[in-house]
């Protein structure tokens, strides 16, 4: 049976003159019948159109039509110009506009007339987003997408994201669970060899079936954790704590001596460190005093507290100690710890690199392993980088062309700098929607919310994630040390501040001999994990937004400034 050919993934509805259009990705236009009148009737024609997108991978879906509405689109189908409801961002199911949707044979989610509204009928399904209704905004961190106003130049951004990345339907942290989803289905449809009958099986290296989070990792609102103390839920003895980094130090009157201060941002950190990470697929297993392995994911008490920061000379291949004013890669305030904690296997897995015996005294084991977001990072990689050609940024720049093109990025092409920050809040949003917490009303503190129904719901792998990311920033730290002495002034996230005599990211990038970049150190570059310059600042300011008690590297982009961000 051939694949199913689809015209386009979404249109992008308008009005003209008191009628319908429509603008296709391809930035052709389309004459919308006479006999669309509402929602209904605009999903019929979509389907009889033929939008959709095909599977993403061998067993995957095919997705549905997607509709995007603008303002006058909106009021020619008889939707309201504004939601009224800002608290549950919903036509109310009363309005005439909700019932000739079940009148034409649809069926709405549960979420209603929403921003994203879905209608489904059998097993069809169609999505429509309202822009005049927030379906693109801050909010669902789809960034410059919507401040695209022209219906065409909207098709062309949504529809390079549609084949890119995923047909959008919702906010980029739910696109980028769905494309989770797309590239590994966590089932499939097979014949019963007795029956004949088709019935789904689980895929090998999905997540098939929602488990419960050890509970160590379970947050506070939680089942799981409904025993938890206040003061248990602040002790890393017995909650998980890996988190991106939050440190800032004053400068020594060595390092205040310098005029500048450069800033170092990672790109798309957390997609980098997802690439080849092993992760946990089954539920937990409970071990005491287990042997500590860098291939099994989990998440262990250890204790650290004594643990002395080492690591070998560039030349002798000597053992010495990091500086005392080295931030602790153990957690994300930097400081170090103070006795039993648990961590997720990147994180010791890193200890032992740095010569530490780790001794684990309990954890919670997954062996059933694998590289779950490998293809969830491969898409979202190549998105990444080719939306970053189109801007005119390339694998393979030297070192001043890509500072260069870099800052002045955001005055090339407004619609893929647009794409361009979606799919960073896709890549970023992700990882954080695998611990989504409670939003709403619920029975009680700890009664179960929606998102725990889901297989995607696994903090483990969110803290996996954010582990590796972590010290694998610390890793490149230490390769500085090691080759200019330099030690971080702050960190936030994926943003490290160095000290400097020239006002360039150039000049503390650490490097061979003969000037190439050092292997594992940071790397001035397009692709993920790599760096570009976030921002250079007057040493004096530093300074003073340190002693005023907030982390400089929160404001090292240029237009930020400590008190007031964008």
């Amino acid at each position: 049976m051939s694949e199913k050919t689809y015209t386009a993934p979404l249109l992008v509805l308008d009005a003209m003159d008191g009628a319908l259009v429509a603008y296709r990705p391809d930035v052709q236009r389309v004459e919308v019948p006479a006999n669309v009148v509402d929602l209904a009737t605009a999903a019929e024609w979509a389907v009889a159109y033929g939008l959709g997108a095909g599977p993403l991978s061998q067993y995957g879906e095919s997705s549905g039509p997607l509709l995007v509405l603008t303002e006058g689109a909106v009021e020619a189908l008889g939707l309201p110009a504004r939601l009224d409801d800002r608290k549950r961002l919903r036509v109310p199911d009363d309005h005439p506009a909700v019932k000739a949707v079940a009148e034409g044979g649809w069926t709405l989610s549960r979420a209603g007339l929403s921003p994203w509204s879905f209608l489904y009928r059998g097993r069809v399904e169609v999505h429509v987003a309202s822009v005049p209704w927030g379906a693109f905004s801050d909010h669902l961190r789809w960034g410059g997408v919507g401040e695209v106003t022209d219906p065409g130049a909207l098709a062309y951004v949504l529809g390079q994201y549609a084949e890119r990345v995923i047909t959008p339907s919702g906010s980029t942290a739910a696109c980028s669970l769905a494309l989770m989803t797309a590239v590994r289905p966590p089932t499939r449809v097979v014949r019963d060899r007795g029956t004949g009958r088709p019935q789904r099986i689980p895929v090998e290296g999905s997540l098939s079936v929602p488990v419960d989070p050890a509970p160590p990792e379970a947050p506070d609102e939680h089942p799981i954790a409904k025993d938890r103390t206040r003061e248990e839920s602040r002790s890393p003895e017995h909650v998980l704590d890996e988190e991106a980094y939050d440190w800032f130090r004053e400068p020594t009157e060595a390092e205040a001596e310098a005029p500048f201060t450069v800033g170092l941002d990672i790109n798309v950190a957390f997609l980098a460190a997802s690439n080849r990470l092993t992760v946990g697929l089954g539920e937990a297993v409970y071990t005491d005093g287990p042997v500590f392995d860098k291939k099994i994911p989990g998440t262990w008490l250890v204790d650290l507290s004594g643990a002395k920061l080492r690591t070998k000379d560039l030349a002798t291949k000597e053992w010495k100690e990091l500086p005392e004013n080295f931030p602790s890669p153990f957690t994300p305030s930097g400081k170090a710890p103070t006795g039993p904690a648990w961590y997720a296997t990147p994180t010791l897995a890193y200890a032992v690199e740095l010569g530490i015996e780790v001794r684990p005294l309990a954890a919670w084991l997954r062996p059933e392993a694998g590289g779950y977001l490998d293809l969830w990072h491969n898409r979202l990689r190549d998105a990444y980088m080719d939306t970053l050609a189109d801007l005119g940024i390339k694998d393979g720049m030297d070192e001043e062309e890509f500072l260069s093109g870099m800052a002045t990025i955001k005055s090339r092409d407004p619609e893929a700098v647009a794409l361009l920050s979606a799919i960073k809040a896709t890549a970023k949003g992700g990882i954080g929607k695998l611990r989504e917490r409670p939003q709403g009303k619920r029975e009680s503190r700890h009664a179960p919310w929606p998102a725990l129904k889901r297989p995607t719901w696994r903090p483990d792998i969110r803290a996996a994630v954010i582990s590796a990311a972590r010290v694998g920033a610390h890793r490149k730290m230490v390769k500085t040390w090691n080759a200019l002495g330099l030690v971080p002034l702050a960190i936030l996230s994926d943003c490290v501040v160095y000290p400097s005599a020239y006002p360039t990211a150039r000049a503390v990038v650490p490097r061979k001999p003969d000037g190439t970049p050092l292997p594992g150190g940071f790397r001035l570059g397009p692709n993920p994990g790599f760096c570009k310059e976030e921002g250079v600042r007057p040493m004096q300011w530093y300074r003073e937004t340190a002693a005023g008690g907030a982390n400089p590297g929160r404001f090292m982009k240029p237009g930020r400034d400590a008190g007031r961000e964008e």
